[in-house]
């Protein structure tokens, strides 16, 4: 299952986002975490040390790597610099599934040690003093883009993504690649606008899209939260003295957390695998076309100058059987 947290920045889904992989992985199931935020914080957030997150192996310093892994012997792809963020797997391309090893996670991954529980962490990685001025950040999120499109993942499994902040995950096509999305909302004006902003963007995707209200702290915070966004409100989440000892850098054991935010993880999981019916085979792979050829017209456009996207038919993308499945 493939979860994102979105929200606006300090809103709490980077502290949210840690706190449910840990409870995926007391529970004893596989877990994959990526830092796809601007902001690193996700290796903190799990209890690294800054020297322990600062030498996490960063997916954008390694992406030639995986573009070369994941286009395989796929005949369409010529060489692994033709492959753009938003490639599609084909005939002969590799795919990634949470619980193997392989050379990306070799390469990319970490494992970090939670209460006796492993979960693998992957991180984009910050800016560099060579990316200042000239580069985006989605040259890095490119990767876990690339990623998401080739992963191949069932119930049980889970792979926890803690997303850039607002609504800047449009930039790209990675906000379709997800079963559930969550996101956190504190109970203010601009909290909940980072939600309507988010919902508009994604209504014609098919997102299944929560909102987890945090730093709730009476009743008439959840009255404000249920007004402004209806059904949408999955639960809630208050004060957390668990979470302001981990803050602080020295996290209790998990076993700890406080029964009315423990119940309020399991909500989180039980809503995630409730998606797992609810997964559209040809509109995923659909849409992962449709955002592959804006990006080809662009990276064409800018290029050549002639509309290339216009040209390419999606069978040449995927592949016959590919299309014929969509």
């Amino acid at each position: 299952m493939k979860i994102a947290f979105v929200g606006k920045g300090g809103s709490g889904k980077t502290t949210l986002s840690s706190l449910f992989i840990r409870h995926l992985a007391a529970t004893g199931a596989p877990v994959a975490a990526v830092d796809a935020d601007i902001n690193q914080h996700l290796g903190p957030a799990l209890g690294l040390d800054e020297a322990e997150a600062a030498a996490l192996p960063a997916l954008g310093e390694r992406l030639p790597l995986i573009k070369e892994y994941l286009r395989g012997t796929n005949p369409r792809i010529a060489s692994a610099a033709e492959m753009i963020k938003t490639t599609p797997p084909g005939e002969g391309s590799r795919l990634l599934r949470v619980r193997e090893d392989n050379p990306v996670y070799d390469a990319c991954a970490r494992p970090v040690e939670l209460d006796g529980d492993v979960v693998r962490l992957m991180v984009t990685g910050p800016f560099t003093d060579a990316d200042l001025g000239v580069a985006c950040y989605h040259s890095k999120t490119g990767a876990v883009e690339l990623c998401l499109n080739h992963l191949v993942d069932g119930p049980g499994e889970y792979v926890v993504v803690d997303m850039t902040a607002g609504s800047d995950s449009f930039a790209s096509g990675m906000f379709t690649r997800f079963d559930i999305t969550f996101l956190v909302a504190e109970p203010t004006r601009k909290g909940v606008s980072v939600y309507r902003q988010y919902k508009e963007y994604a209504r014609d995707f098919g997102v299944v899209l929560k909102v987890v209200g945090n730093k709730v702290q009476g009743q008439d915070d959840l009255d404000f939260l249920r007004a402004e966004v209806g059904d949408d409100l999955l639960v809630t989440v208050g004060h957390s003295d668990w979470v302001r000892a981990l803050e602080k850098g020295r996290p209790p054991r998990f076993a700890l957390l406080e029964d009315v935010n423990r119940r309020a993880l399991q909500r989180l999981r039980t809503a995630t695998d409730a998606t797992y019916d609810l997964r559209d085979g040809q509109r995923y792979t659909r849409q992962m076309v449709h955002f592959h050829l804006k990006n080809a017209q662009a990276w064409g456009n800018e290029r050549t100058g002639a509309d290339l996207a216009a040209q390419i038919d999606p069978s040449f993308v995927l592949g016959e059987s590919a299309v014929a499945a969509v």
